[in-house]
């Protein structure tokens, strides 16, 4: 079993429910209509370009996924969220835009916001202790020889190679496309999502994921809302 603290919006909201209709999955449980046609992609184009994204949820990753240190349990995970979430105010994106990533597609902020990269900063420290140690199998997982040094640092370090100053906030819509396909893509993923991206998107909660067994998908466990007591302190 292994856990992760994602950003996703509520399973209510516009761009939740756009997303999970365009990767066929709602994190939350709920029951999605199978993956529609979109743009010039058929339906099973689009399956195919978002199945590694389907697993994982639309979500922005804030710690990445982890095995539970033997000296912590779920309860005290979810409880230390609460308290977490509870001091740490709400930072708003002014609008995301559709980029791509190492031949990925993904939702990031138009601009840089340091405050979401702070915030970001303490999820990935203050929960670290809650984070078993990496296995030798799981740091081959991630090609240790293709990672920057800075980046097979943070790996050892937190368990993941994108943090601190390797860190770049983004909520994944599709694996890897190649240049040729990518147009087609850009075209149905802005289809979709052009409206509802107009709108700012409050990081307004942390969500604790569980992937219950070895590629299992990965589910929303409990929601953690910011900012009901005045601004914790930062360092």
């Amino acid at each position: 079993m292994r856990y992760a603290i994602y950003f996703t919006p509520r399973q209510d909201e516009p761009l939740a429910r756009i997303a999970a209709n365009w990767l066929g999955r709602d994190p939350f449980g709920a029951a999605t209509k199978p993956v529609e046609a979109a743009g010039e992609l058929s339906a099973a184009e689009v399956a195919f370009h978002t199945a590694s994204a389907r697993r994982y949820g639309f979500h922005a990753t804030l710690k990445a996924p982890f095995r539970l240190a033997s000296n912590e349990t779920e309860a005290s995970l979810r409880a230390a969220l609460d308290d977490f979430a509870e001091a740490t105010p709400v930072v708003t994106i002014p609008r995301l835009i559709v980029s791509q990533i190492d031949g990925f597609f993904a939702l990031v902020p138009e601009a840089p916001l340091p405050a979401l990269n702070r915030f970001a900063d303490d999820v990935v420290h203050d929960f670290d202790r809650f984070r078993a140690p990496l296995t030798e199998a799981e740091i081959e997982r991630r090609s240790p020889d293709s990672l920057k040094p800075d980046e097979f640092r943070n790996l050892c370090q937190w368990g993941y190679p994108y943090v601190f100053e390797t860190f770049r906030f983004h909520m994944t819509l599709s694996g890897r496309v190649s240049s040729q396909e990518s147009p087609r893509l850009r075209l149905a993923i802005d289809s979709l999502f052009a409206d509802v991206l107009q709108r700012p998107v409050p990081v307004d909660a942390l969500t604790l994921f569980v992937e219950t067994e070895p590629g299992a998908p990965f589910m929303g466990l409990s929601h953690h809302a910011l900012g009901r007591r005045p601004a914790r302190r930062t360092a």
